[in-house]
């Protein structure tokens, strides 16, 4: 995406009358609403009255210095780019010592101005990002890696189909939905999508929307401008522009309030945000990758979810299965997550014995990957000299399923036989039972269409008779 100036609000402040008009020029043509001013006095009630995201400042001013509003009504919110002349650029770095991004000496090349307004803005969203990393909760580095064993070959054949579409497409990339249970991995999902695309150099920010408060949502997303709330004191920028670039991870997406759905939704079609408080939009290049636990075509059913913005979301929709349905994979994620756990507290990785992996393999592990490895350690911490016995599970009695469940990792085919069509039935049951008796969602959890689950339950309410 060509990077231009709209949306931009520049303050622009010269006493010379020609540069202060071709400046203005210069940036207008760029797509900026630009205001100016030829001293002090009119750039303080300039800075007062309206929210700029720019301030190019002459440090000499017939009525003052320039710098003195660093401290002043532009002390926080807009980025601030100094102009002297030869002899002041000792001034110029004392006013980047002041909080200013960038200075020019003059004469320069006019030309050379937006270039370096977008230098330093991207300045400032490599700063937004971090700063919205440091906010953000302690990332475990438990699973920080894809384990694409044998029960995730069909999720890294449609990733590695997306980063190959991505390799294509390059810039507007499009949405991907990721749906899994909690504790499946779909953040570090997100975080090896971004890592392995062409977006990695970019920044990735990430928010749970399900921790952010429904008044505070379209503010962090969008940003707002100063005086658009009571507590808006400067302008600050939203996540959606601090990600410009890169990738902004929304998890838990359905806890979104449908106007901000709504929101999102115009921002994805448009590829432009309008602050809380602005008046014209500006344009980002963000990949939104969504996630969620919940099926969201329920939501949508329920009108708890906008249908749109599901059919803007669901264009590369990947589902990562709970860990129950990964079948041996859980063996050797047991023991990677084990390694990589014991390097962090300075151990060896701990054995898992057969009575280990039995346990392992007979749990129906609803945390999923998330209680696996807190599993792991917590028998490090606890019994460090046991192994991974998993006696833990045993203890709580949420382990061992029957044995007689073909569900479980230790059935075996008995030798007078087994019912295909008795197994059918308790999978449809199970189904069933996990939708809250909806036919239609226990239909897509078996992958079958809806008409074959009502012959099955009509031919089988017919035989009870």
């Amino acid at each position: 995406m060509k990077e231009t100036l709209t949306g931009f609000q520049i303050l622009v402040v010269e006493d010379e009358p020609l540069l202060r008009r071709r400046i203005a020029a210069t940036l207008s043509a760029q797509g900026a609403e630009v205001k100016v001013a030829g001293n002090l006095g009119d750039a303080e009630a300039l800075a007062r009255s309206e929210s700029f995201d720019l301030a190019l400042l002459d440090v000499h001013l017939p009525d003052g210095r320039g710098t003195d509003l660093l401290s002043g009504s532009l002390s926080s919110g807009p980025l601030v780019i100094v102009m002297t002349a030869e002899g002041g650029v000792e001034g110029a770095v004392a006013a980047m010592r002041l909080g200013a991004a960038d200075y020019l000496v003059k004469p320069f090349d006019l030309d050379e101005l937006p270039v370096r307004i977008q230098r330093a803005r991207r300045s400032q969203l490599r700063a937004r990002a971090e700063e919205s990393r440091s906010d953000g909760p302690a990332r475990s580095d438990a699973g920080a890696d894809l384990f694409f064993g044998p029960g995730l070959r069909a999720v890294q054949q449609q990733l590695d189909r997306i980063l190959e579409a991505d390799r294509q497409r390059r810039a507007a990339l499009p949405p991907v939905l990721i749906e899994g249970e909690t504790g499946t991995g779909k953040t570090t999902l997100a975080r090896w999508l971004h890592r392995q695309g062409p977006r990695a150099k970019g920044p990735l920010i990430e928010l749970n929307c399900s921790a952010v408060p429904e008044a505070l949502a379209e503010s962090e997303l969008f940003g707002h401008e100063r005086g658009a709330f009571t507590d808006a004191s400067s302008t600050r920028i939203g996540l959606m522009e601090a990600a410009e670039g890169g990738t902004l991870f929304l998890d838990e997406v359905p806890s979104l309030a449908l106007p901000t759905q709504a929101k999102l939704l115009s921002a994805i079609e448009d590829r432009a945000i309008r602050r809380v408080g602005a008046n014209r939009p500006r344009p980002v290049d963000v990949r939104i990758i969504a996630a969620s636990n919940a099926d969201l075509r329920e939501r949508v059913e329920q009108g708890r979810f906008r249908s749109d913005l599901l059919q803007r979301l669901d264009l590369f929709r990947v589902r990562l299965p709970p860990l129950r349905e990964r079948g041996d994979d859980i063996v050797p994620l047991c023991e990677r997550l084990a390694a990589r756990i014991a390097a962090q507290y300075g151990r060896k990785a701990p054995s898992l014995p057969p009575e280990g992996r039995q346990r392992l393999r007979a749990y129906h592990w609803p945390g999923n990957v998330r209680e696996l490895a807190h599993e792991i350690e917590r028998a490090l911490v606890f019994d460090p000299d046991d192994g991974l016995t998993f006696r833990s599970l045993t203890r709580t009695g949420a382990a061992a399923q029957r044995p007689q469940d073909w569900l479980s990792g230790d059935f075996r085919l008995p030798a007078q036989g087994f019912s295909l069509e008795a197994a059918i039935d308790g999978l449809i049951q199970r189904a069933l039972q996990q939708s809250d008796g909806n036919v239609s969602a226990a239909a897509r959890l078996l992958g079958v269409p809806r008409d074959y689950l009502r012959y099955r339950l009509k031919d089988r309410a017919e035989d009870g008779k």
